[in-house]
């Protein structure tokens, strides 16, 4: 299991070194969204499932439809979506394809290994364990990020209004 540790913070550093240096923006969030899944798997393989799964849903799905309204929040013409279409050519897929699938074929390695291969940790945090933690002596702090999370929600809809902006 230490392999599947090690191999998943791997490709999240290569990963990451690529959003890093790559200068178009549509390359870099294809990295990017290859990182936080191979966050995702250094979370299963360390014996926190729940954690993974929520890395996966929260941060790779949200960054995905953030990135979509952004997209349809500019709307910039016909000249942008030809750029997008060059950007997006088969041969951009090629290193965060085979960068998934190695992260597909060690996280099914992980879940349907061997039962002796259990996780580094040898304990597994269940999402009650996590929710016990979160609301019993953290309670005030996760019910005040949910209010900060909603003033910002509240400030995007009004700043991103069509009467305000006439």
């Amino acid at each position: 299991m230490e392999f599947a540790f090690y191999f998943a913070a791997g490709v999240a550093v290569l990963s990451t070194l690529r959003v890093v240096t790559n200068s178009n923006p549509v390359h870099a969030l294809l990295y990017l969204i290859i990182s936080l899944l191979a966050v995702s798997m250094v979370f299963f393989s360390l014996g926190a499932p729940f954690a993974g799964a929520l890395e996966i849903i929260v941060y790779a799905g949200a960054i995905m439809v953030l990135f979509v309204f952004v997209v349809m929040m500019l709307n910039l013409g016909r000249a942008v979506v030809e750029q997008e279409r060059k950007w997006l050519l088969p041969k951009v897929w090629i290193g965060p394809g085979v960068l998934s699938a190695a992260l597909l074929v060690e996280l099914l390695y992980v879940l349907f290994g061997s039962p002796s291969a259990g996780a580094i940790g040898q304990t597994t945090v269940d999402a009650k364990a996590v929710g016990v933690s979160l609301f019993g002596a953290y309670l005030l702090v996760v019910e005040l990020a949910s209010m900060l999370l909603l003033a910002a929600l509240v400030a995007a809809y009004h700043l991103g209004r069509h009467e305000a902006k006439e």
